[in-house]
């Protein structure tokens, strides 16, 4: 398709009032091949070609300066391209229109639809006769100037072709005031695979969003036909705030198919589409047993069990906090725990029978074996513990941590990965070697994550948790950050519903652990297995 623009005088033009966008579509096409739809592919500037389809969306766009004082006329050509020559004569014409931009943009909601007809030229189309639909959508552009980098897999899509998988790629899609989408963006084609890895690409915030993060951003997920009539797989809709944190905190989209979702009831969805870096921890999965620790604060500060103000409270109706912190991270991290023994520990208690304060005492009250068999083995054994120790204290973060770290050290080569839920109520008593300890551990394949309950102020875990200053001991720095701290009142649910709150707590305190296992096997040169360049992406499919 070509753009052109009449009665334009350089010479006289004045600073224009802003710049618009004219985004470009075209419906019911003439059908000029013979054995294969058209090529459509406009003089200000062109289009790509789209292959092998009578409904073209354009995705490059004329960004064209705005007069309102001035009358700007516009032309736009359509043509079907059968030949990689430049020379337009060359191609089969399909029809035209003429309108002013100031006609685009006075339309309802900027979307202006004409009709094409064909030009009584010798070579172009049939004189008089309807062409076809074309549909030009017009909008201000922002003075947002940032620029999107961002990569994305996806994991488990429909299979659609009878003889081999799926030949999936994304089409983003920005929001309109009136409710409509405007195209923005292709991937490539990813040939063969449920499981396809995209290459990375910029696109400018403005094109996504026009400047809005918060603006929806629709995806659709396709498999690729040579003859154009591209399978849809399914759908999800984010926007470029949600896409950004991407890089810190790992996005994953369903992709649901509104079809399937109305006819079947068992369907849950057409596969999921995430953050590159996620992908690679799932890859890394292959290879790395995690391995998931408990710690849980047994001082005094907790209140007496047998009271209903004591957050270690055992009441017959609910769960208490520690009891909910510990199954909402637990139940999600043992599907990556093969064996599904957990090592779980106390600290701050005086242990029977001589009174003995431990920071790192057995849960099972087994001193040669701490394992716990599952998430509920790990809560029969805390509930067994609260009957059997004295709360006392200080709140010491140090021994446990060394305790896993000292794991962790024994097997460096990326087939252990080890992660520890610490819960507690209060202020730590030995900032000073827990430091030291996460300092010492953030060189291992080590996470931490810390969950504090009940109503005090824990601003000495925000400084461990290094996600603006990174945690430093003795003038050395972690080299990694490998603690996530979260005050569980956070996510407690207003209306006392249990489930969201435990779910909304997993989520948010599971979401730096992909990240985390990725940086260490980074840094340990370890590549995950198979290696992402035995993925499909040398099979990428132009063809767009």
């Amino acid at each position: 398709m070509m753009a052109s623009i009449g009665e334009f005088d350089p010479l006289n033009t004045r600073v224009p009032a802003t710049k618009i966008e004219v985004t470009v579509s075209c419906r019911s096409l003439l059908d000029v091949d013979t054995f294969s739809k058209s090529d459509p592919g406009m003089f200000f500037g062109r289009t790509e070609v789209i292959d092998n389809t009578r409904n073209p969306d354009f995705v490059r766009k004329f960004v064209l300066d705005f007069f309102f004082e001035e009358k700007q006329n516009l032309r736009f050509d359509v043509y079907n391209v059968d030949s990689r020559s430049c020379n337009i004569s060359k191609h089969d014409f399909l029809g035209q229109t003429f309108c002013t931009l100031g006609e685009i943009i006075g339309s309802r909601g900027g979307r202006l639809e004409k009709t094409l007809s064909g030009d009584p030229g010798p070579h172009l189309g049939i004189p008089g006769k309807k062409c076809g639909i074309i549909i030009l959508t017009a909008e201000e552009l922002s003075n947002c100037r940032d620029i999107a980098t961002m990569q994305l897999c996806a994991n488990k899509l429909d299979k659609k072709d009878f003889f081999g998988k799926s030949d999936p790629f994304l089409v983003f899609y920005r929001s309109n005031e009136d409710g409509t989408f405007t195209i923005c963006h292709k991937t490539e084609v990813i040939k063969n695979t449920l499981n396809p890895v995209w290459q990375p690409f910029t696109i400018p915030v403005r094109a996504l969003c026009n400047g809005d993060y918060d603006r929806t951003v629709k995806v659709d997920v396709y498999d690729w036909d040579r003859d154009g009539s591209h399978d849809f797989i399914g759908e999800f809709t984010t926007s470029y705030r949600e896409l950004s944190r991407g890089q810190n905190q790992f996005n994953v989209y369903e992709v649901l198919n509104p079809k399937k979702k109305g006819k079947k009831k068992k369907y849950i969805n057409s596969g999921t589409v995430s953050d590159i870096s996620l992908c690679i921890f799932y890859i890394y999965l292959n290879r790395t047993q995690l391995n998931f620790t408990v710690a849980i604060d047994f001082t005094a500060s907790n209140g007496n069990p047998s009271q209903p103000t004591s957050l270690h409270y055992m009441s017959p109706y609910q769960m208490n906090a520690y009891a909910m912190a510990l199954k909402a991270v637990g139940e999600i991290i043992q599907d990556y725990d093969s064996d599904k023994l957990f090592p779980a520990y106390g600290f701050g208690a005086k242990l029977p029978p001589d009174g003995k304060i431990s920071h790192a005492f057995p849960l099972n009250g087994d001193s040669d074996n701490s394992n716990c068999v599952g998430i509920e083995g790990v809560l029969e054994a805390y509930f067994q513990s609260l009957r059997t120790v004295q709360l006392y204290g200080p709140t010491n973060f140090a021994p446990v941590i060394n305790k896993v770290a000292n794991c962790a050290a024994e097997i460096t080569d990326g087939s252990q990965y080890f992660v520890l839920l610490m819960i507690t109520d209060g202020v730590i008593s030995d900032m000073v070697q827990t430091k030291e300890a996460v300092v010492n551990a953030a060189s291992l394949p080590m996470s931490i994550i810390i969950v504090g309950v009940g109503p005090a102020e824990f601003d000495a875990m925000e400084e461990l948790d290094g996600d603006e200053v990174r945690v430093s001991s003795r003038g050395r720095l972690a080299e990694r950050d490998i603690v996530q701290f979260v005050p569980f009142r956070d996510y407690i649910d207003r209306s006392g519903n249990q489930v969201l709150s435990m779910a909304r707590l997993a989520k948010d305190v599971l979401a730096e652990i992909p990240d985390q296992v990725v940086s260490f096997m980074k840094s340990r040169g370890i590549e995950p297995r198979p290696a992402l360049s035995s993925s499909p992406l040398a099979e990428v499919h132009q063809h767009m």
